[in-house]
């Protein structure tokens, strides 16, 4: 299978075996509102006398939240993989190893913006702040694509390890540093209002992460896989 017609094709199979797969055993979906709703309600509770509080870390919480429960489908979504040689068994397809790649970043974003969608009415009625914003979601989308962009690549690395479960957010989390801080400044400059020479910066941070970062884990794919 040659050119980008084959590519795409390949892209879009992975993609969907990805999501035919979490609709029938709902794994990741369960396992990341599972730990995103227990993070919100211990959060409210602890902060419940102190609504400044409350607003205060609202922000920091929330990208806390998506972090982990992103690592936890992460994980998820690369062990079920190695469950049955399923990984090899994609390997030995005569496709290109990018559209692999790509299908499953594709996968996790949808589940990690799924999780956001539960989430975020939630958090925003019990932390009493409003999350409506567009430069908020456009945030949201650049922070979550350079998250998973790499995470996937890390994830693919670490799927043979026996302690997958530590090694995991042990190498992603240092690499992802510089995005999370970005998206956190972002995203409280635009809920307050700041001015847009104020954001602009955290906003061209998170661009230029997800270019370079992205470009090189794609790139990175091949050798990981074949490693």
């Amino acid at each position: 299978m040659k050119g980008p017609t084959s590519f795409w094709k390949a892209t879009w199979a992975v993609f969907l075996k990805d999501l035919t797969a979490e609709w029938r055993s709902r794994e990741i979906l369960t396992a990341q509102w599972t730990f995103a709703l227990l993070v919100i309600f211990i959060f409210d509770f602890a902060l419940e006398f102190d609504p400044r509080a409350q607003q205060r870390v609202a922000v920091g919480v929330l990208w806390t939240l998506f972090a982990f429960a992103g690592t936890l489908g992460l994980n998820r979504s690369m062990s079920m993989e190695r469950e049955n040689q399923c990984l090899e068994g994609l390997l030995l397809a005569p496709v290109d190893r990018g559209a692999l790649y790509l299908g499953k970043v594709l996968a996790n974003l949808v589940f990690l913006h799924i999780t956001a969608a539960i989430v975020i009415p939630l958090y925003s009625a019990l932390y009493n702040v409003s999350f409506l914003n567009g430069g908020f979601v456009a945030v949201l989308v650049l922070g979550f694509v350079g998250y998973i962009a790499v995470g996937t690549l890390i994830a693919t690395m670490t799927v043979q390890a026996r302690t997958r479960d530590i090694l995991l957010p042990l190498l992603l989390f240092p690499l992802v540093l510089p995005i999370l801080v970005a998206a956190v400044r972002a995203s409280e400059g635009f809920l307050t209002g700041l001015p847009w020479d104020e954001v602009r910066t955290w906003v061209n941070l998170l661009l230029v992460y997800d270019v370079l970062f992205g470009t090189a884990a794609f790139l990175a794919f091949d050798y990981v896989v074949e490693g």
